[in-house]
């Protein structure tokens, strides 16, 4: 009996400290059972912090914003960014990604739109150009100061990094022409 038993351990790294996972496969003749026990610092960590900006979040949700879980698991939420109105994305309801690593919040979360956006800092995945979710996140800045600087990123693009070369030049040199083409693709994607 003991030979069908097998043990496997996993040593790994997280922010610095060692985190073991055991696993434990019994071998049967017809069925492959597979009984895992991991602890993991980092996890509990971001369990932890991202439990506490939900109930900030709900207590003092963000101007034109809101997030939460999309379904049962905690580090999957989707948010809604209502367009400012000093922009042409004024009227829409904008939805966006928000995947939260296992090191959460030493690194940043991974947020990118659901809706079709004509933006030069936001490529056609829905993917977001702001340095705030790439080299400078810090673990202070929180999932509201994210939803509120992707809403200012909307009312203020960024033309010189742009994700999409072609729209910020558009956003340059002809801004009327930008303006009515973000208004055309809001009135399309973000207002259904």
């Amino acid at each position: 009996m003991l030979s069908a038993l097998h043990f496997k351990v996993h040593v790994s790294t997280c922010i610095g400290v060692p985190t073991i996972m055991f696993y434990l496969k019994k071998r049967t003749s017809t069925l492959f059972a597979m009984f895992s026990s991991s602890y993991s610092v980092c996890s509990d960590m971001a369990n932890k912090r991202i439990q506490k900006e939900l109930m900030d979040l709900q207590k003092d949700p963000p101007t034109s914003c809101s997030a939460g879980p999309a379904g049962a698991d905690l580090f999957h939420w989707q948010a809604t960014i209502m367009g400012p109105g000093d922009s042409p994305y004024s009227g829409g309801v904008f939805f966006v990604n928000i995947h939260f690593p296992p090191d959460y919040p030493f690194k940043p979360p991974k947020v990118n739109f659901q809706t079709k956006v004509y933006h030069p800092n936001i490529n056609s995945n829905g993917s977001i150009c702001l340095d705030i979710l790439k080299e400078q996140w810090s673990p202070a800045l929180t999932i509201s100061k994210v939803l509120l600087s992707i809403s200012s990123l909307l009312t203020d693009p960024n033309p010189d990094d742009p994700l999409v070369p072609e729209i910020a030049q558009l956003y340059k040199n002809q801004r009327a022409r930008y303006e009515d083409t973000a208004r055309a693709w809001t009135q399309k994607y973000a207002m259904g």
